[in-house]
């Protein structure tokens, strides 16, 4: 049988302290569904006229930030207000369309959220959006074309700077994200 070490004056002081710190601030300071911002919406509900498009190109690493996750939130919003939504993945964004993700196995969650991309991206395609990703992308991280979610369209590299030609001409709205 061991015996606990004998407490010391530092202990005892640290231990006063953690109680102390503790009582400073009330928690939770507030209960749970408290309000704490306004739900003004400023600007109109907008959605789309006949003809109109949203185009959002990606440049983010899956899970590294937000940037891509919100992307796509955001292309499946426009296209639920009727535009015609294009996603398009280039660069390290790439890694965003691929169906290989999971563990231990692919489409088993390691963390809650693990699967957000893919489960987005692909209620995305579902509700009639499209996905394109460049291959050149997928090629710089050693991701195989094989390995895209169904219903992503891999592209050319030059088809980038084309796409974006092709939907500003068709006067799309152009979301641009990018991640460094």
């Amino acid at each position: 049988m061991t015996m606990a070490p004998e407490r010391t004056e530092a202990d005892t002081l640290l231990l006063d302290n953690i109680a102390k710190s503790r009582s400073e601030v009330q928690h939770p300071s507030l209960p749970k569904g408290s309000t704490l911002y306004g739900s003004t919406k400023i600007f109109p509900d907008y959605q789309a006229e006949t003809g109109e498009g949203y185009l959002t190109l990606v440049h983010g690493i899956a899970h590294e930030s937000s940037v891509s996750f919100v992307a796509i939130l955001q292309a499946t919003r426009a296209l639920r207000k009727g535009f015609d939504s294009v996603l398009y993945f280039y660069g390290p964004g790439a890694l965003n369309c691929l169906a290989t993700r999971g563990f231990p196995t692919t489409g088993n969650a390691a963390f809650p959220g693990e699967l957000n991309i893919n489960d987005s991206m692909e209620t995305f395609i579902a509700e009639g959006g499209t996905v394109f990703c460049c291959r050149f992308g997928l090629s710089l991280h050693g991701a195989r074309e094989e390995d895209l979610l169904e219903g992503v369209v891999p592209c050319h590299p030059l088809d980038v700077q084309d796409a974006l030609i092709h939907y500003a001409r068709k006067g799309y709205i152009i979301n641009s994200t990018y991640q460094l």
